[in-house]
Order: structure tokens, then sequence, then C-alpha cells
């Protein structure tokens, strides 16, 4: 039985109401303990029992999964109720030094425990909050940035605790210099646009400490946590997020996946969304751009998905930020280029897709499609597969109402056919159906009939390509290997080309399927000698289609 436990006991006790009575009876209690364990010793003092030295590392695992509860609730009690600067040290040293067995052993469970403790230690996600924070819950800061440091390879989902525990920090390094809440979290934009704040709040009362707490306990506060702005602090954490280049391959995944799961907590307020972390994810992402495209995968599919949800967050300043952030590494990522048979400008360049498709403000729609743009502009010769989703973004945009992105999607879309396909067409060869099929989208979108008059010439110059350049199609197999060489030309050019302008006779108006349908026939005619037997059938099916869509209603066959 237990310290705490007996003493319980003893207040249980019927009868014995006094303080006087309960210690004598829990005095009697602890001698009877202490003669029981003493016969108990003496009993195998004697007995022979073969003792084995400690000689190797792996004799460590097996004794510290038996130790590792009791040493945690010294180290713990140690901690909470002593004050003494020495004591603590020793019991943080001890927390830190069973964490790094832990870790080297792969011991999950226990190193999680010991790390969960070190962070309720540093009060910095506690209820309580910072207003009891003390000198060992400053060292214990300090602690579990050097545990960060030390130990990041085998921290596992351990990372959770640390990173939250840093987002704290740095409101609490915010408050520490005396900001309000409201150029902590930034402002807010309101349902009328402009940017308003809503009601005055101090730091105390954002941070959750009540709205009772008078000035001079707030300076005791700000004064008691002033050490976690010092230098050495600052420091030492941004080294957490330089020092993520040092991570292993399946270390930096799970930094990352927590590091963007602490932002979703940041930014689920409505009013006050902080973007701490969020920054900190576009700066580990410009560390970590030089890994090998494997491992660079698989960070990216986890960043990509947040910058998907932050994209589309309802908070637009928040939005606004992401895909600024989006933009900038995209610009840093499409300078290094792509290899041959590579695919990662397509999944890097995804999440503008996925904003532009979900998100439905005309600001953001508006600034991805000039990101975009911005993009063909500098970066053209660069491109790759990235094309694919840079026409899948315009292909969006072509069907908006709003005018600027209309007009900026399709002037863009226009530079790309008349002059990036003249000067990088075998680059671009494989998002060629891409290009003709938003071009025909913007043929379709009624509010802008010049636009579509516009729309179906560039198709008509597409033709051109195809005409003078047949051996580029020839040689392209990426995704038509099943496809003999001298029907690549038909399956990836023509087809398309003749398939969309039929698709622009039956959706569109008068004035524009008349058009779509003359430029249709002069293409046949102009190029039509060069087709083979084989694709006249092709041709065929897409001519009589459009008969059958025009057919009245009630028609027979």
């Amino acid at each position: 039985m237990s310290v705490d436990e007996l003493q319980v006991y003893v207040q249980s006790v019927p009868g014995v109401a006094s303080e006087k009575q309960r210690r004598l009876l829990y005095n009697v209690e602890m001698e009877q303990m202490a003669k029981t364990a003493k016969a108990l010793m003496e009993a195998v003092s004697h007995v022979q029992a073969p003792f084995t030295s400690a000689t190797h590392l792996e004799h460590v695992r097996p004794m510290f999964k038996l130790a590792w509860t009791p040493f945690l609730a010294a180290f713990s009690v140690g901690l909470q109720d002593c004050d003494d600067t020495e004591v603590a040290s020793l019991c943080l040293e001890g927390i830190r030094c069973a964490i790094r067995i832990a870790c080297i052993f792969s011991i999950q469970l226990e190193r999680d425990t010991y790390v969960q403790a070190l962070a309720r230690f540093t009060l910095l996600t506690a209820s309580s909050g910072i207003t009891e924070m003390k000198q060992k819950n400053i060292d214990t800061i300090k602690t579990l940035i050097t545990v960060a440091h030390t130990d990041g390879n085998y921290l596992g989902n351990s990372w959770h605790e640390i990173l939250k525990c840093i987002s704290q920090l740095e409101l609490a390094q915010l408050i520490g210099t005396g900001v309000k809440a409201r150029y902590i979290s930034g402002t807010v934009r309101g349902k009328e646009g402009f940017i308003s704040s809503t009601k005055e709040q101090t730091s105390d009362e954002y941070l959750g400490l009540g709205g009772n707490v008078d000035r001079k306990q707030i300076a005791s506060i700000q004064e008691s946590i002033g050490e976690t702005s010092s230098q050495s602090v600052v420091v030492a954490v941004d080294r957490i997020f330089t020092g993520s280049t040092r991570l292993d391959g399946n270390a930096i995944v799970d930094f990352v996946r927590w590091l963007c799961a602490v932002s979703m907590d940041e930014l689920a307020s409505p009013t006050h969304p902080r973007m701490f972390s969020l920054q900190k994810i576009v700066e580990i992402s410009y560390y970590n751009m030089g890994r090998i495209r494997l491992q660079w995968s698989r960070i990216w599919e986890v960043i990509g998905d947040h910058f998907n949800k932050v994209g589309c967050n309802p908070n637009e300043d928040v939005a606004i930020f992401a895909v600024d952030s989006l933009r900038q590494l995209s610009m840093k990522f499409l300078e290094k280029g792509e290899l041959a048979n590579f695919r990662f400008q397509k999944d890097f360049l995804r999440p503008f897709e996925h904003i532009m498709k979900k998100n439905r403000s005309p600001t953001i729609r508006d600034m991805v499609v000039r990101c975009i743009a911005q993009m063909v502009n500098s970066q053209a010769g660069n491109i790759r597969s990235g094309w694919k989703n840079i026409f899948s973004v315009f292909h969006l945009a072509a069907s908006d109402q709003d005018e600027s992105i209309v007009e900026l999607a399709f002037q863009t879309t226009g530079h790309i056919v008349t002059n990036v396909f003249e000067k990088h067409f075998p680059a671009t060869i494989d998002s060629f159906q891409d290009a003709v099929k938003c071009l025909s989208e913007f043929a379709c979108n009624a509010s802008f009939p010049d636009t579509s008059m516009e729309a179906i010439r560039l198709i008509r110059h597409c033709a051109k390509y195809v005409s003078d350049r047949p051996q580029a199609f020839k040689d392209c197999t990426s995704d038509d290997m099943n496809v003999a060489p001298e029907d690549r030309v038909w399956v990836r050019g023509w087809f398309p080309i003749l398939f969309e302008l039929s698709c622009i006779i039956n959706r569109c108006k008068l004035d524009v399927r008349t058009r779509g349908l003359t430029v249709m026939f002069e293409v046949m005619k102009t190029y039509g000698h060069t087709y083979e037997k084989h694709w006249w059938q092709d041709l065929f099916r897409i001519v009589f289609r459009i008969f059958d869509n025009m057919k009245l209603p009630g028609a027979t066959d």
C-alpha cells in the first residue's frame, strides 16, 4: 500500500475524527510496514541466487520496461511538489534520459508517456495556463526543446505534443511582450468585405484567463514568462524547424503530419485564427525541397492535402495566405525543372486545382488564376507534367461568370497556345488534348461571345501544330503505349480537335455553333488528305453524332 493510499484509508476509518488520532494511527501503520519490509528482506538475504551483470546494450530494454513507471512517478512528484531548482533539474534530466532510452529501443508507449508528462509540466497546454509558470516550468520548456533536437528521428507520434507546446510557446512569447489579441491573431474579414475586429479583447481574455485578471496580474504574468522570449529559446525553437533537414525519411513525414495537425487546430477559431504553424510548414517545405524525390513526394502528400483544406478556409485572409504560400513554393519548385518520365510537378500543383474547384470566393479564384499565369510567364521552359494542372485550372476558370477571371485565364491560355507551344512543343505535347478541351470550354461560355470566337480560332491554330509536327506525336509514348505509332497523331492530335469542335456545335448558341461548324469542315478539307483510311471511320462517327443531337424531339431513326 502506498503512502497516499494509506492516508486515504486512515481518513476513512469511522470514529477517527481528530487530526491527532489520525496522525497517531498513521504512524503505527507506517511502523508496521517498516517491520514487515525488514522481515521480508532478512528472509531472502541468505538465499543464494545467481547475479548477472548487465554487459550488453540490449540488457537496458527489459530493465527499463520494468522500472519506467516508478521512475516516472518519482520524477513527476519531484517536479510537481518541489520548487527547488536543483531537484527540478535532476527530475528533468531523468525524464530526458528516459525519453532517450525509449527512443533508442523504439518503445512507443513509454516514450509517448514521458513526452506527455514533460509537455504537461511546461504548463503551456494546461488549463491553468501561464498564470502559474515558474522557473522550473521554463526549464521544462528548454528540456522539451532539447528532446526535439536530440531525438527527432525517433519521436514518431510524440511530435504532436512537442509541436503543440511550441505553438503555445509562440503565443506566450507574444503575450510576454504585451501584444494584444487582435495583433496576435491577425485581422478578421467581415461579411461586407472590410477588415474588422470583433469585440475588443485583451491578451489575457484570448488565452482563456478570464476578464477579471487585473493589470498588475497581467504584468506579473508577463514578467514570469519573459524568459520564454529570450534569444536562446527563440533560436533553439527555430533550430527545430531548420534542423528538419536532418530528420530521416520516416521522421520528417511524422514531423510534417503533426505540424499540419497543430496548424489545423490554430486555424479552427472562426474569429482569431493563428498562422504560426502554417508559416512553419512553408518554411520547412523550402528547407526540405532538396530531398530525393521519393522522400519529397511523401512529404508533399501530407502538406498538399493541408493546403487543399487551408486554401478553402472560409476566412479569406487565411485562404489568401495559403494560396500565396503555394505560389512561392511552386515557383521555387519549378525552378528545379523535371526529369523525363517524372510527374512530381503534377502532384505539386494539384492544390491549385483543388482550391479552384472547391472555393467559390471570387477573390481566391482570381488569385489562383493570377498565380498560375505568373508561373506560365516566368517558368514556361521548366514546366513538364504541370501543364495538365495548369489547363485544368483554366478549364475551371473558363466557365466562370466573373469577367476578370475568364479574361485573364483566356489570355494566358492563348499565350500558351501561340507562343509556348511554338517554343516548347515536345514538353507540352502530353497536355495537348487538355489545351484543346480547355479552349472548347472557353468557347462554350455563353456570357462572353468574343472569347468564344477567339477560342475557336485558337483551336484552328492547334490543327496547324498537328499538321506540322506529326513526328512529335509519334515519338510521345507516355499514356498510350498500346496505340500504334502511326495512329498516335490521330488519337492525340486530330481526334481531340474535331471532337471538341463537335461539342461546341452541340452546346453553343447559333453564331458560335455556326463558326465551330465552319472551322470543323475547314480542318477536314485542309488536312483531310493526310488522314489514314481507318481514321475516317472515327471522323464520320463524330460528324454523325452532330446530326444525332440535332434531331427534333420525338423523331424516329
